[in-house]
This record gives structure tokens, C-alpha cells and sequence, in this order.
């Protein structure tokens, strides 16, 4: 009796400990999170979280400065991507990075309001906004809390990123690159953050060239050690990322 006694006691110390592993959440910011531009300078950063240009139309929260801060083991695989686009006038360009859990916090707050769908036309257009979470578009956690998961594309070298001017006319994110909101990324597609079945990498009603675009990018993303996300083009994850089970909730803001 004492050794089953003994025995469950040991499952369930181990089962809690499990648990807090998954579940371990860091209001601090360690001091291998790097700003990317200090490793990779010619890469550009077009922060949408905090702007206006995303799904719910404002910027979100714990978003404090259009800074993209990673893991540094991540942002020297991304300046290895980089430097191999460089001899052909490209360049990456990054949507999104490190996501505070806050952030991901002020997602499923805007998920439960039925009234905030100013932003459906353009990136949600034919997904009802409540299935959002069962369709995986969501989740309660992002793998982007733990610093090296971002989400990007490819642009050439000498472009600018476009000005954003909200209340301009949605479009959907899928339709050509020619209609809907100007971008300065090669042709993927469809639209960053484009809730569409369009959006998942091996979508069979792609263009040649979108094809070949997605096969550049997810080629040299693997390469560098990456591991795609099979739901959107634009999403990769170091494989062996230094932080696998903490999510952090430090805001994004400029180090002193």
C-alpha cells in the first residue's frame, strides 16, 4: 500500500512538473534577445502589431516600438538567409517576430467580441470570425512568444515598404498582388496574416511563380535551420530554438 501510495505521489510531483515546463511563462527579457537590424542591418522590419495594418486594425498590445526582437541563435540564422539573397537584389523582410503573451492575450479578447470586424474584408473575408480558434487561425499560446518564431517574406533589396493609410478600401487578401494592399514582397500569393486555405504553403491553386516563391523562401528558411508552419507561407520556427517551453511577456520596446 505504501509503495502504491509512494508511487502515485511520484506521478503526479512529475505531472506538475511537466506541466509548469509547458506552461512556464517569463515577464522578463533575457539577455539574448537581439533587435535584428543589429545583425542583420539590410533586413527590413515592417512591424504590423504595431500598426494599424493587421487583422483587428490597431495597433496591439505589448507592442510598445516597431522593433522585431529574436533569440539571437535565431537572428544569426536569419542573417544567414539574408546574405545568401544579397547577390540576387533581394532581401528579407520581417511581418513579425518575438509576441509578447499579452499580445496573444489581446487577440483572444478581440476573438470574443462579435461587434470588431472592421478588418474581415481584407483578412478574414471568408472565414466566420468566431471559428477563427477551431480553424487554428489562433490559439491561446504562439510559438512566437518564445523568441524565435517570426514571420516574413522577400523583397528586393533596394525597395520601400509601402505607407499604410488606414481607412483606405479593403481588399481581399486574396486576390492579386496588383489589387489587393500594396506590398513591397514578391508575390507569395496572398497577403500576410490571410486567413485563407490559399495561405497554407502547398495550396495547389497557386501561380507558377507564387509556387517558386514559396519554394525560395521555405528552401532557404530549412537550410538555416527552420521549420515551416503548414498553415502559413510566411511562418518559421528555429528548430532548435533555445527556449522550447517558456513563453515570455516582456513588452517590445527599444533597449536603452
Amino acid at each position: 500500500m505504501v509503495k502504491c501510495v509512494s508511487s502515485f505521489l511520484l506521478f503526479s510531483l512529475l505531472s506538475v512538473q511537466a506541466m509548469s515546463a509547458e506552461n512556464h511563462i517569463d515577464l522578463h527579457q533575457p539577455k539574448d534577445f537581439v533587435d535584428i537590424t543589429t545583425v542583420a542591418p539590410d533586413v527590413q522590419v515592417d512591424m504590423r502589431y504595431f500598426s494599424s495594418h493587421n487583422f483587428i486594425g490597431r495597433p496591439i498590445k505589448g507592442y510598445n516600438a516597431p522593433v522585431c526582437l529574436l533569440t539571437r541563435p535565431a537572428a544569426n540564422a536569419v542573417k544567414q538567409v539574408a546574405d545568401r539573397l544579397h547577390p540576387f537584389g533581394l532581401t528579407l523582410k520581417i511581418y513579425d517576430c518575438y509576441r509578447p503573451q499579452s499580445a496573444v492575450n489581446d487577440f483572444i479578447a478581440w476573438a470574443k467580441d462579435p461587434s470588431q470586424n472592421q478588418m474581415k474584408n481584407e483578412f478574414y473575408p471568408q472565414v466566420e470570425k468566431k471559428r477563427l480558434f477551431d480553424e487554428g487561425y489562433l490559439a491561446a499560446r504562439s510559438g512566437h512568444s518564445r523568441g524565435s518564431t517570426l514571420d516574413l517574406t522577400i523583397v528586393p533589396l533596394d525597395s520601400k515598404i509601402p505607407i499604410y493609410h488606414p481607412g483606405r478600401p479593403l481588399v481581399n487578401c486574396t486576390a492579386s498582388a496588383a489589387q489587393r494592399s500594396p506590398d513591397n514582397s514578391l508575390d507569395f500569393g496572398t497577403g500576410f496574416d490571410c486567413f485563407s486555405p490559399l495561405s497554407h504553403p502547398d495550396n495547389a491553386m497557386l501561380t507558377a511563380q507564387q509556387r517558386a516563391n514559396r519554394l525560395l523562401l521555405q528552401t532557404l528558411m530549412r537550410d538555416a535551420g527552420f521549420t515551416p508552419l503548414d498553415t502559413e507561407w510566411w511562418h518559421f520556427s528555429l528548430t532548435h530554438e533555445p527556449y522550447p517551453n517558456t513563453w515570455f511577456d516582456f513588452p517590445v520596446k527599444q533597449r536603452p
